[in-house]
């Protein structure tokens, strides 16, 4: 039982630059407004394998998730995977240039591991509710790497 959604904001500034802000992980909790706080897992520059832990709070809860680098293609795509509470989440940013800009977009998902007859049904009444939710937040996510990027 999969549930996906995705967004593209329009950035004006260029794919490096909109790179930069979305790969700066220890600086993304003064970017991004609904995260709390970061916790970095590994040493280096951004790249497949990069861990964290991140903190936010959502639908009135607060969760810390630990996250990591699955695929980067500088500066063109990356994504990030976590798994949390019974659920895989995948998010891929998909960076392309347009009008002296960039089109972010991201994709992404919810798949509920191993799912079972109570699990297909509380997707089934909630999961569209969570997306709701889950797609406001990135769309302000997007909005607040735009501004980021932006001001570079």
């Amino acid at each position: 039982m999969d549930h996906t959604t995705t967004l593209t904001q329009h950035v004006n500034a260029s794919p490096e630059k909109v790179w930069a802000v979305i790969t700066d992980i220890p600086g993304s909790a003064a970017t991004i407004s609904g995260i709390e706080s970061i916790q970095l897992l590994s040493d280096g520059p951004y790249g497949e394998g990069t861990r964290w832990k991140e903190t936010r709070t959502m639908m009135g809860r607060r969760e810390t998730v630990e996250m990591w680098v699955s695929q980067a293609d500088p500066p063109r795509t990356t994504t990030v995977k976590a798994v949390q509470g019974g659920a895989d989440y995948t998010s891929r940013f998909a960076l392309a240039g347009r009008d002296g800009g960039t089109d972010l977009t991201l994709t992404f998902g919810a798949e509920v591991i191993k799912p079972t007859v109570f699990s297909r049904v509380a997707m089934a009444l909630f999961g569209k509710i969570g997306m709701v939710f889950t797609r406001k937040a990135l769309a302000k996510d997007l909005s607040e790497i735009a501004a980021k990027a932006e001001s570079l």
